[in-house]
């Protein structure tokens, strides 16, 4: 056998796989490119990651020279495993690092339409933590006048959409929120999708543009339902209909 045909050993190519997959997210490139860059199958890549297969010696070479980075420590092996507490999410929710996503982590003012008052927004707090008995981002929500309908759930940040995903699962019952990529200066704009509460039990499928605006930009943010007239208002306007406007949803009409 080659030594370039060597297989890391399972410790290693799980420390190696987790590397790539941080350079990924911070760099915030596709699978697709990567494989393409190091000239390899992207079944190699994506088995190799997902921990299907070891990584090869020549695999392991090709990706660090498209990434520029070293994979493997002076003598030809995988680097030390990684410290404690240097957690990556599972493949279901996108197989990121912590530290890719620790500009996440802290308080987001949230803005969204209200759903009982036309023309009106409705602000509230979303925080996001690492939890480290997952592993994964969560979320959670707070400062809501309808604090029984308060939501949290996990984070999934997929490479190939290049999207976040905020969901909620109670019971097999899911709400999906769906932004991008933050902007320079740290918003994240999308849609949500959930159910409204009518009469009684009733329950009805209803989706709305959706902001998350880092809490330090906003120190005096109005939280609630905010209508004409009140602090924010017109702020809060401009930034939701950014979202139609951008576009970074899409609306179909009827």
């Amino acid at each position: 056998m080659l030594d370039s045909d060597r297989q890391l050993s399972t410790e290693q190519s799980r420390v190696v796989a987790a590397t790539v997959r941080e350079e990924l997210a911070r760099r915030r490139i596709s699978r697709q490119h990567l494989a393409e860059q190091a000239k390899i199958s992207m079944s190699t890549l994506e088995k190799a990651l997902g921990g299907r297969r070891p990584f090869t010696l020549a695999t392991t070479v090709r990706l660090e020279e498209a990434l520029g980075v070293s994979l493997r420590s002076g003598n030809g092996h995988a680097p030390s495993p990684a410290p404690a507490g240097a957690d990556v999410a599972p493949d279901s929710h996108g197989a990121y690092s912590r530290r890719a996503v620790a500009w996440m982590e802290g308080r987001f003012l949230t803005l969204r339409p209200s759903f009982g008052d036309k023309g009106a927004s409705y602000a509230y707090v979303t925080e996001f933590a690492w939890d480290a008995a997952t592993p994964c981002l969560t979320f959670r929500e707070t400062e809501r006048l309808d604090a029984a309908f308060t939501q949290f759930g996990d984070v999934s940040m997929p490479n190939q959409s290049g999207h976040i995903y905020l969901v909620t699962n109670r019971h097999g019952q899911y709400r999906l929120i769906t932004v991008s990529r933050p902007t320079i200066t740290g918003e994240m704009y999308g849609i949500l999708t959930t159910l409204l509460a009518g009469r009684g039990s009733q329950l009805t499928p209803i989706a709305a543009p959706i902001a998350f605006i880092p809490a330090r930009a906003m120190p005096d943010a109005v939280y609630g339902r905010i209508s004409a007239g009140q602090p924010c208002y017109a702020a809060y306007r401009e930034i939701v209909q950014r979202i139609i406007d951008e576009p970074f949803a899409m609306f179909l009409p009827g």
